[in-house]
């Protein structure tokens, strides 16, 4: 445990980002209005609201107003350029179906990079009123009270595992039927040899689960620089090994995050179902 107030100082784009994710986080909570304007992206069930582009502008404004040389990247923004050689990569909304329809696995994702790799990953998550946030070779923090009253904060570590037969394991579905059926029939094929699976509809949850001790595995398809960014390093810095399926980049097009004991026989599994 150590007090909130001397975390803060850990590092030093920690107060802005925190103010920033904060400030999202309470606006997405505390001014949801009673009918979203839901618009269409890729699929009919791919959904944007107003308080995502509202919550990535507040973002913005923190983040840019105080560092303006900084570069971005975000789900609804696009990419700015910087010259400062800080980008922050952020997802206004993760878990924009859960928003939806209220239920209370979503965040709001914070990372800063430095030469293409996380620093600084920052994720909320504003129904648990906690948050959850890694520094490069610091460690993983969990914040309770994080959007009322943040005093302690807790570092993480991922649990013991040792044998996949005994892993409980996350995955995610694309939003497009036929990117569904596909990544359902990894899931059948590795249903008789791990435990049991969990979908919590939220990539940044799941990698914060996995540096909790909640799980022992989470591996997707198809996700995006701003759904690991922060996420990703929260896993590695309480002990996860997160990777591509392939490789080492955890951008492949999927990712692997895994406890030590069964990171590689994972992987062996998943590229074994993916032919």
């Amino acid at each position: 445990m150590e007090p909130f107030d001397e975390f803060l100082s850990s590092h030093e784009l920690l107060p802005l980002a925190w103010a920033a994710s904060v400030a999202a986080a309470r606006f997405l909570r505390d001014e949801r209005p009673r009918d979203l304007i839901v618009e269409s992206k890729s699929t009919p069930v791919d959904s944007v609201t107003e308080m995502d582009r509202g919550a990535e502008s507040r973002l913005v404004n923190t983040l840019l107003g105080a560092r303006p040389t900084d570069g971005f990247l975000g789900e609804e923004g696009g990419e700015r350029l910087g010259t400062s050689g800080v980008r922050w990569v952020v997802d206004p909304l993760d878990g924009t179906v859960n928003y939806l329809y209220r239920i209370p696995m979503w965040s709001v994702s914070v990372a800063a990079e430095i030469n293409d790799e996380s620093v600084l990953g920052i994720v909320v998550v504003p129904e648990y009123d906690e948050a959850y946030v890694g520094i490069k070779g610091h460690g993983a923090w969990l914040i309770r009270h994080a959007l009322t009253e943040p005093s302690w904060v807790e570092q993480l570590q991922v649990r013991e595992c040792e044998d996949v037969a005994t892993a409980m394991v996350a995955t995610g579905f694309g939003y497009s039927a036929q990117r569904r059926q596909e990544q359902a029939a990894v899931v059948l094929s590795l249903a008789g040899q791990v435990r049991d699976f969990r979908r919590m509809g939220c990539a940044t949850v799941d990698f914060c689960w996995l540096a909790r001790g909640r799980l022992d595995a989470y591996y997707e398809r198809g996700l995006n620089r701003w759904d690991v960014a922060a996420g990703a390093l929260i896993a590695a810095e309480a002990g996860a090994i997160v990777t591509g399926l392939w490789g080492e980049n955890p951008h492949e097009e999927t990712m692997v995050a895994a406890v030590p004991g069964i990171a590689l026989p994972m992987r062996e599994l998943l590229r074994k179902a993916h032919g």
